[in-house]
């Protein structure tokens, strides 16, 4: 098989370097993820690996981003975190000359996609899942990022102090794109007021997965039980209860939004209730979740200028117009949401 950007000779060379495995790679195949990421899945030596290299068309951060991300993924190898384990990172781009990493295959199913047919009709089930996936935030939580050598990972320091304004910005930088009629979202300014005006007088310092939600989720496909976190380029040394808010900003059932990924589930009962996650997360934590809401908001708020990225390079036609309009869609979602928050 072919797999454009990944010379999956130098892969196997790569390998027998650090003697991991031996002969042809087998079962390979692409998978989709991340944002245009390239990931390849493959056997050798009856072992499960994944191949993680940046898009064909880089980005400025791209092999950044890559770079960091194996870093953290190094540090969490030998936590109780449920991450894949790195096996060989890449950082200067020799191999397929673009930073790029080896990680083990977690075995699980994204259940974005639709719940597994394994599981049945069990709402039982469904509120497991939502139980699993707080534990392992708060298992996430817990980590020493000192102890792990992730003392420069991030700038924790006024870090939510400083998210309103860097996201802003960020929204800002679309206008520049041709084409792009500028931000159409209901609740813009009342809601980056709200946030600045409700910043937690304490916040928690730790390790960010930065994008925690069901799409970046594998279970168990016998028991609704989490078995691995994954697509970790938005990670960073923050305030860790952003994690939960972007959670409890995307999760399906009450409250859910009604376009997008949760959309699908919207008609199923026997999600975990918001209260229900925050008590959870708490108790598995053991962090205040006083200020839940405002963590709440600022996903809201945070995840809907990404998404609204896509909408203007829509516009400039640099993304699939489709898409920009799924996304705007699920921006605008969000921000109503996050405007339930503000009465």
């Amino acid at each position: 098989m072919t797999i454009e950007g990944v010379d999956l000779k130098a892969v196997e060379a790569w390998m027998d370097r650090f003697s991991l495995g031996s002969g042809p790679l087998s079962e390979v195949e692409s998978l989709a993820g991340g944002t245009q990421n390239i990931l390849v899945r493959f056997v050798r030596s009856g072992e499960h690996f994944v191949l993680r290299r940046p898009p064909l068309h880089l980005r400025e951060a791209s092999n950044n981003v890559l770079r960091r991300e194996s870093r953290l993924l190094g540090a969490l190898n030998h936590t109780s975190v449920r991450a894949p384990r790195l096996r060989l990172a890449d950082t200067e781009g020799e191999v397929l000359g673009v930073v790029s990493y080896l990680m083990d295959s977690v075995q699980g199913v994204n259940v974005s996609g639709g719940l597994p047919s394994q599981w049945g009709d069990d709402p039982v089930a469904r509120h497991r899942m939502g139980m699993s996936a707080v534990e392992q935030l708060g298992v996430l939580a817990s980590q020493d990022h000192v102890a792990l050598g992730l003392s420069d990972y991030g700038k924790p320091e006024g870090f939510l102090e400083r998210q309103v304004a860097r996201w802003t910005k960020e929204l800002e930088t679309y206008n520049a794109l041709e084409g792009y009629p500028g931000p159409d979202i209901p609740g813009l300014h009342d809601v980056s007021t709200w946030l600045n005006a409700n910043i937690p007088a304490k916040s928690h310092v730790g390790i960010m997965h930065g994008d925690f939600h069901l799409a970046n989720l594998l279970f168990s496909t016998s028991e609704p039980e989490l078995t691995g976190i994954v697509d970790w380029e938005m990670s960073t040394i923050g305030d860790p209860l952003v994690d939960l808010g972007w959670l409890l900003a995307t999760w399906p059932g009450e409250g859910a939004i009604t376009v997008g990924p949760a959309m699908a589930f919207n008609h199923l009962e026997g999600f975990a209730a918001p209260d229900e996650l925050i008590s959870h997360y708490a108790q598995h934590s053991g962090l205040s979740v006083e200020s839940v809401d405002f963590y709440t908001v600022l996903a809201c708020f945070k995840l809907g200028i990404i998404l609204e990225g896509t909408n203007a390079r829509a516009f400039a036609g640099r993304a699939d117009r489709g898409v920009g309009d799924l996304l705007h869609a699920i921006t605008v979602a969000l921000f109503t949401k996050a405007l339930t928050y503000l009465n």
